[in-house]
């Protein structure tokens, strides 16, 4: 009962209380989708699958589940399958990212959840799409990001693209643009119409969209159509990042002259910097910006930069951002379950969030799910969790 409780006390402080989510398992974007549900105080039952999925983080470090719980069901087996279609006739939200035609085979497709459920907001989280040319492909984040042109704007004019980890396809374009499309089509449900929906969200479509400013800009002449060549990717000499003489990095972005002004007075070059303007001397004046920096290590110049307009900050490791002064007075970073991780966002004044629970353990919490969301059947039809040992 405490821990029913807890769960509880976690859903009531965030906007979405009272909301309720059923996440069948998959990787990247759709768990990170989900947990930004749970972190905004839904209650989120995820569906694992029995021995867990390709790519799978240890649960205990899985933090892209943490204030969830987590059943195990056989979606290959009719109980399995019975007992998520009564979870999804209960929810708000279902979030699944199969390839398409998946959920249709297993029998929890749209059709048969809506017809179950007809205010469920079905939530489909995929690279490209539930339709077109490439819909049944596999795929990752690099791939996804590559045929947008978002992957082609990264990386220097002499070099190959560099791939931003897996946050701008994955996340940025995937699962942030999930949410907002989950939150649209659950405020649609709860209208006047109360009518759920299918939310088709795939990678190539949000980071397409992501780079609406851009493709404007391209098209008003403002852009040109390769790398470093920009004022925001590199081609810019007071836009991008300098080593220091420690083999650290600062990241300069004094756009505005009067950033600017401050920028160069700081770094001492304010009397023998070219202007700003004369594009045609910022090679000149990269080299005498990138020689200033190397005098210097990147403690010293974080010294002299701080507190000030100049637009310029130390570009810290992963293992370092948790300990940035800014980000310890916010809490952006918090410790939960033994792990250093990002705090729930954004803010809300008057229904905070928190991180209640720590990652999800596969199974753990059947009983608890099977009772608060009267589903008595999930226990009986729950798949054994791995290592679990048999009844004798």
């Amino acid at each position: 009962m405490a821990a029913a409780e807890e769960h509880a006390g976690a859903a009531a402080g965030g906007p979405l209380a009272g909301v309720r989510v059923v996440e069948l398992a998959g990787i990247g974007p759709g768990p990170f989708a989900a947990m930004t549900l749970a972190d905004l105080g839904a209650d989120v039952v995820r569906v694992d699958r029995p021995g867990g999925g390709a790519l799978a983080v240890a649960p205990e470090y899985d933090v892209t589940n943490r204030n969830k719980r987590s059943v195990v069901l056989d979606l290959k087996q009719q109980a399995g399958v019975a007992a998520a279609l009564s979870l999804a006739e209960r929810a708000d939200v279902l979030v699944e990212g199969f390839r398409p035609g998946v959920a249709e085979r297993l029998g929890v497709g749209p059709e048969v959840c809506l017809a179950r459920n007809p205010r469920l907001v079905y939530g489909r989280m995929t690279g490209w799409g539930q339709g077109g040319p490439l819909a049944q492909r596999a795929g990752h984040d690099i791939g996804y990001i590559a045929v947008t042109g978002a992957l082609g704007m990264t990386g220097p004019a002499a070099g190959p693209p560099v791939a931003p980890g897996n946050l701008l396809g994955d996340y940025a374009g995937g699962s942030l643009y999930l949410v907002i499309g989950i939150l649209a089509a659950l405020h649609h449900a709860r209208g006047p119409q109360g009518a759920g929906q299918v939310v088709d969200a795939a990678i190539v479509d949000g980071t397409s969209h992501l780079t609406a400013m851009i493709q404007g800009l391209l098209a008003a002449g403002s852009w040109r159509d390769r790398r470093e060549a920009n004022l925001l990717d590199g081609g810019c000499p007071f836009y991008g990042t300098y080593a220091t003489s420690d083999g650290g990095f600062m990241a300069v972005g004094a756009l505005e002259p009067a950033f600017y002004a401050e920028f160069v007075r700081l770094l001492g070059i304010a009397d023998e910097a070219p202007p700003r303007e004369d594009t045609a001397a910022w090679g000149e004046l990269r080299e005498l910006i990138a020689a200033r920096f190397a005098s210097r290590t990147r403690a010293e110049w974080t010294e002299i930069f701080q507190d000030t307009d100049a637009c310029v900050a130390p570009v810290l490791s992963l293992t370092e951002a948790p300990s940035h002064p800014h980000l310890a007075a916010r809490g952006t970073y918090v410790e939960h379950s033994g792990i250093t991780q990002p705090a729930p966002a954004p803010r809300f004044s008057v229904t905070p969030t928190r991180i209640a629970n720590g990652p999800a353990e596969p199974g753990a919490r059947t009983a608890e799910v099977a009772r608060d969301w009267d589903v008595p059947a999930l226990t009986a039809s729950a798949a054994p969790r791995e290592g679990d040992q048999p009844t004798p």
